[in-house]
């Protein structure tokens, strides 16, 4: 999924260098550095933070000495802002059913407070999904079973079963909905996984990753999700990794110039500077990358035009930019959020934003390129599937010993491993009310169904699906309609043998280009198989 970052059209395929990366909102404070000091034999781990000595280690592998040395520090999977859906995708007349970290939810917009809500998705009467339910006249969340209705804060304002002159009994506490906080930042709503009341305000002392160029005017922004059949793990992993580019998305993907075979494949020098707590930062050639747990992924891509010096520089000042000799630069910016959803299901959000080609947004549907990028998304989605299972069986917390990781092109891989053994054992935390044991495996055409993972949740997508059926239709009609014609033509409407000849082609036709569309429906909106052998 690192072809993500790959631009659609050529005219955003550019030499780029590094940049550094702006500063986040949520991690102001400094942050914690822990010593992963590899043997200096080792490709991958050269680079990485020595803010203290440790105990070298033989290979790219996160040692079990240092994990130990650290088990006091652990990430708290359950103390962190999650990113629910753009908002590009959510529709304010009715309810959206979710799940995250194994939480089912249900997002809706309070016409009051002019703001997203996020709810348990269980009315406290009988536990009927609220994600069923509608909005009601008021404004409110009714749940369709038997009509009880909640205000953004959770209350239950309405039940209609309850006599006027009896007891008030909405205004029970057992008849509130549990509410989690929540919050919109860069077009996404975000929400904390816990209602408890201390929690409500957590968003004045901890906020969700901020990428500014999200919300600047002079990018473009081109958001979408999708949910996959595998975990959170592999989704990260793949995400982080530019080496499989070249072979999984053969002839989707451009390969870079210089190849070393037919698909493209090179050796990549990737180095991490910092791990620890709060995520891992990373460079390779034209590119900078951050990883801030437990979700956010992202790459950004520079191309600095040349200054009165004819020197680039990858770290301007604010002076520098602002002054007439300096050009503004080029930015290719994609933001990948990886989101757990329970164990063998996960859905990526990603954001793409460049400073480059923005006519390019405004002339072409998102949904053409959400058609590229979910055949980039098909083309390694079994391959994971499969992986995951396998690493299952091994156990997770025994990847670097199943995995044989020896160079510099996985480095963000073994740093990602090796952050996750080292804070949270190896393995998510899903909390011990959830089994971790995996789904079975679909059939192969639902474990890529692309309806119901991408386009019924896309609001672009899911308006040229009904825009195509309804063509369709259409021209199914005509070609019966032309076909009928030859009876009025017997009747004497019609005698010339051209007409007729007309007439009938131009049904054929009607009738091959419906055939057409709705094969093309079919490899764009629901399946598209993906053969490597053939590629």
């Amino acid at each position: 999924m690192e072809a993500l970052r790959t631009p659609i059209f050529p005219s955003s395929n550019l030499s780029v260098l590094p940049t550094r990366f702006l500063p986040t909102r949520s991690y102001d404070k400094p942050l914690l550095h822990f010593a992963f000091n590899p043997s200096p034999n080792s490709p991958i781990y050269t680079n990485f933070s020595k803010s203290k000595p440790s105990t070298p280690r033989s290979s790219a592998r996160t040692s079990t000495e240092s994990v130990d040395s650290h088990e006091e520090e652990k990430f708290d999977w359950f103390s962190q802002w999650y990113p629910v859906a753009p908002l590009c995708d959510l529709d304010k007349r009715k309810p959206h059913a979710k799940k995250v970290m194994g939480l089912d939810i249900v997002v809706w917009w309070d016409r009051k407070e002019s703001e997203w809500k996020v709810f348990d998705d269980a009315c406290p009467h009988r536990l009927a999904p609220l994600s069923e339910g509608r909005i009601d006249q008021w404004g409110r969340l009714q749940c369709v079973y038997h009509g009880w209705c909640f205000n953004g804060s959770g209350d239950c304002k309405f039940i209609p079963q309850a006599p006027l002159d009896g007891p008030q009994v909405q205004t029970s506490k057992k008849a509130c909905a549990s509410v989690y906080p929540s919050a919109v930042q860069n077009g996404i709503v975000w929400f904390w996984p816990k209602t408890d009341p201390r929690f409500r305000d957590i968003l004045m002392k901890k906020k969700p990753p901020y990428i500014p160029e999200l919300d600047d005017p002079s990018y473009t922004k081109s958001m979408g999700s999708r949910d996959f059949p595998f975990g959170y793990e592999i989704l990260v992993e793949n995400v982080m990794d530019p080496a499989h580019v070249a072979y999984t998305h053969f002839r989707i993907v451009q390969a870079p110039q210089g190849k070393a075979d037919r698909e493209g494949g090179t050796p990549i020098d990737i180095n991490v500077k910092r791990l620890d707590m709060d995520g891992f930062d990373a460079e390779r050639e034209h590119a900078k990358t951050k990883f801030i747990p437990p979700c956010l992924y992202y790459t950004c891509l520079e191309s600095p035009a040349i200054q009165s010096n004819k020197s680039v520089s990858s770290a301007l000042t604010k002076e520098e930019s602002s002054s007439p000799d300096h050009v503004s630069t080029r930015r290719v910016l994609m933001t990948l959020l990886c989101v757990p959803v329970s164990p063998g299901n996960s859905r990526l959000i990603w954001a793409n934003s460049r400073n480059i080609g923005l006519w390019i947004d405004r002339i072409v549907p998102q949904w053409i390129f959400h058609m590229r990028l979910n055949l980039v998304l098909d083309s390694d989605l079994y391959l994971l599937h499969v992986e995951e299972r396998r690493i299952m069986k091994v156990g997770p917390p025994n990847w670097h010993k199943a995995c044989f990781v020896p160079t510099k092109s996985d480095a963000h891989i073994v740093a990602f491993r090796g952050w996750l053994r080292k804070y949270s054992g190896g393995q998510l935390d899903w909390g011990a009310e959830f089994s971790k044991a995996l789904p079975p495996t679909p059939s192969r055409e639902q474990l890529m169904d692309r309806y119901w993972s991408h386009v019924v949740n896309c609001s672009s997508c899911s308006v040229a699906y009904k825009g195509f059926h309804v063509l369709e239709v259409v021209l199914q009609i005509l070609s019966i309609v032309l076909i009928g014609i030859p009876t009025a033509i017997n009747h004497g409407v019609m005698r010339s043998v051209d007409g007729r000849i007309t007439v009938v082609s131009m049904a054929v036709l009607c009738f091959a280009a419906s055939r057409w569309l709705s094969f093309f429906i079919y490899k764009t909106f629901h399946f598209h198989d993906y053969k490597h052998a053939f590629c």
